[in-house]
């Protein structure tokens, strides 16, 4: 259940009043002027086929949905062990703490994977990371399913969770790489089900298999044969989708077909970075920008938080149904089942109503950039739905209420997080345009920190407070941060004024004033 990081693209304004536009780019793009006039300077034309921008609607359409495929593979496979933990817990003699270890060093492999696959991928490409990973990945997969011992399992969950990272990185990228500004919305927005839907459909495959008598090893064949499908998609059905690393293809046949050395792509006359720069660029510049940023501190935070509720549920949940209710791990799995529904409701509501509103405003910004503080409003509306699931989870917990109660709270957690997610990965993405990879970066890596945390001390949490006064506990949490995306969207732009990564484009009627 992660991230989307999206390398932006920056669609150059043609407007005849885009001047301080023009001047706003070449202050992040210093010499691009300068390129543009060199006749060598390898570029997409304006209907080049090569450019994935121009490739069919189907075909981009159904690269989005392998990307959300991908995604929901390393969700599903980081949730599926908590419905066979029982098993675990008897075969290798573990503790219930041991036991979660499974879910959490699995997510824990997150907080890595970002930092690898992000910079790989805007180095070599999207395909031979998604490739190489994949392949890596599902031979961890067979690792678990013959593991021996506990550190065996436990190390091959680690490590494969950092190549599951892949995807959470890269296929938000692969989708920037396709669409524009206006389509990226309701691309992102059926991406993002993708985190969610894993998570939530991971405990029933899991507990169906603990119910039914069959080995806890067949879980990890299961997710061995849906990590090798995926794999075969990857290797038969996925080009480059990255702009720079095809131009350098594109340059290389010119090249060949001109016999002319001459010709090359931007990417071909970068500076050659050293080893420690570019440890320190992918690295640790991520971390640079979240400490001098107030605005991403905030954000990240919350996200935070809200991920790490979403994997406290996997303890949450089996002491609410299974010990109060009494239920096998199997139908507990199904207990999961409305907060997917919620998050395909929120998808739902978002792109029948909010994004074609989000269409409207950017025609009624043209030529200016559209203020990201207008990506906030479906964050404000589920902020305080999503505090008010957990106190309606908790106090409907009694044995003695229909597990209906408890259980149909999911939809009002699903719905919330989809919201709250759209709303603030768009958000950074568009306040931090030029620098939106690192902050992604940086984002993605504390959210996985929260996500492997919260199941070590949800279980103690939940037996040592009942679950009344623990989902309380953490719906008061949330209640205390309900005013972050209230604030960004009232002071956003004047922080913003203040930023040193996310200055504000030149507005609409300076644009205007321009022109007269």
């Amino acid at each position: 259940m992660e991230t989307i990081s999206a390398t932006p693209t920056i669609v150059e304004d043609r407007s005849e009043s885009g001047s301080l536009n023009d001047q706003f780019q070449h202050r992040f793009f210093p010499g691009a002027e300068e390129q543009k006039k060199d006749p060598y300077l390898v570029e997409f034309d304006p209907d080049d086929p090569l450019d994935p921008k121009n490739w069919s609607r189907a075909y981009r359409w159904y690269l989005t949905i392998l990307g959300g495929m991908l995604v929901l593979n390393a969700t599903f496979a980081s949730s599926a062990p908590s419905g066979i933990a029982g098993q675990l817990m008897e075969d290798f003699h573990i503790s219930q703490e041991v036991a979660t270890l499974t879910i959490s060093l699995f997510v824990a492999g997150y907080c890595v994977g970002p930092l690898l696959w992000a910079p790989l991928s805007e180095e070599y490409g999207r395909r031979p990371v998604f490739l190489i990973s994949f392949v890596v990945y599902t031979g961890f997969q067979v690792g678990c399913a013959l593991s021996q011992n506990t550190a065996s399992i436990i190390i091959f969950r680690l490590l494969g969770g950092t190549f599951a990272a892949a995807p959470l990185t890269n296929s938000g990228a692969v989708i920037s790489d396709m669409w524009d500004a206006g389509t990226r919305g309701k691309a992102l927005a059926l991406f993002t089900l993708a985190p969610f839907a894993g998570p939530s459909l991971g405990p029933i495959v899991g507990g169906y298999i603990t119910t039914a008598g069959v080995s806890w090893r067949w879980l990890f064949w299961v997710l061995t044969i849906f990590a090798g499908l995926c794999t075969v998609f990857i290797a038969f059905t996925l080009p480059e989708t990255y702009a720079p690393v095809i131009m350098i293809s594109k340059a290389k046949a010119m090249r060949l077909r001109t016999d002319d050395d001459n010709y090359y792509a931007p990417k071909e006359k970068e500076e050659k970075k050293s080893f420690v720069k570019r440890i320190e660029h992918t690295v640790a510049r991520p971390f640079k920008i979240l400490f001098q940023e107030p605005m991403l501190i905030a954000i990240t935070v919350y996200m935070s938080f809200v991920y790490g509720c979403i994997y406290l549920l996997f303890e949450a949940y089996p002491a609410v149904f299974q010990q109060g209710h009494h239920m096998s791990e199997g139908v507990v799995g199904l207990m999961y089942l409305p907060v997917f529904f919620g998050g395909c409701l929120g998808v739902v509501v978002y792109l029948i109503f909010f994004n074609p509103r989000y269409e409207r405003l950017i025609d009624q910004y043209k030529p200016a950039m559209m203020p990201p503080e207008e990506r906030l409003d479906i964050s404000i509306i589920a902020a305080p739905i999503f505090a008010a699931s957990f106190f309606w989870f908790g106090w409907t917990s009694y044995p003695s209420i229909s597990f209906w109660a408890p259980m149909l709270s999911g939809l009002g957690m699903g719905f919330s997080v989809v919201f709250i997610f759209l709303a603030l990965f768009n958000y950074m993405i568009d306040a931090y345009l030029f620098v939106a990879a690192s902050a992604l970066a940086s984002n993605t890596v504390f959210r996985s920190s929260f996500g492997a945390a919260f199941p070590l001390f949800a279980n103690q949490m939940y037996e040592a407070l009942n679950p009344r006064w623990a989902s309380t506990l953490v719906g008061c949490v949330a209640l205390i941060m309900v005013p972050i995306p209230f604030v960004l969207r009232r002071y956003g732009e004047k922080l913003r004024k203040h930023s040193k990564h996310a200055p504000s484009p030149p507005s609409k009627l300076k644009i205007e004033e321009s022109s007269v």
